[in-house]
């Protein structure tokens, strides 16, 4: 006996299954990224404001033209980094949606592929149910005729 359709589509029901693994846990990677990039820009935002409220201190006390120098050029390639650390979050994002697209598509696959397979099962339940039912039918016939071996 040949196999059923929804048998003959396990095969491809398991490379869904894992594609879409694969695919959740490359999103889930990319999210840990986009948190990481998140917890650096924050960190890098306090820093300056921290940086920020030591120039208010010192600078109440007096500070040399010198100090003053290093702390604008300090602040500059702060602020530098916090672009930087900006762009970086934007791509981390950019490309977690990106990710979650296929994975989108891989589930929605997926899903389709065991709905298919489900109607293909209920089709099968429905035709032997049928088959059984008919079977059945003939039996009582026989049996309401005298003949219980159908003779």
């Amino acid at each position: 006996m040949s196999k059923s359709r929804a048998a003959r589509l396990l095969p491809v029901i398991e490379m869904a299954e894992r594609a879409e693994r694969e695919a959740a846990l490359q999103l889930g990677h990319c999210q840990g990224l986009v948190r990481q990039a998140e917890v650096q820009l924050g960190d890098l935002e306090r820093y300056r404001g921290d940086y920020q409220q030591q120039w208010i201190s010192e600078g109440q006390r007096g500070v040399s033209g010198q100090w003053l120098m290093n702390y604008q050029r300090f602040l500059s390639q702060l602020e530098t980094a916090i672009g930087q650390q900006r762009q970086s979050l934007e791509w981390h994002r950019r490309n977690m949606q990106q990710v979650r697209e296929v994975w989108q598509q891989r589930y929605a696959r997926l899903e389709g592929l065991r709905k298919l397979v489900k109607r293909y099962q209920d089709e099968a339940r429905l035709a032997e149910d049928k088959r059984e039912q008919k079977l059945l039918d003939e039996l009582s016939q026989r049996l309401s005729a005298g003949d219980p071996l159908g003779r």
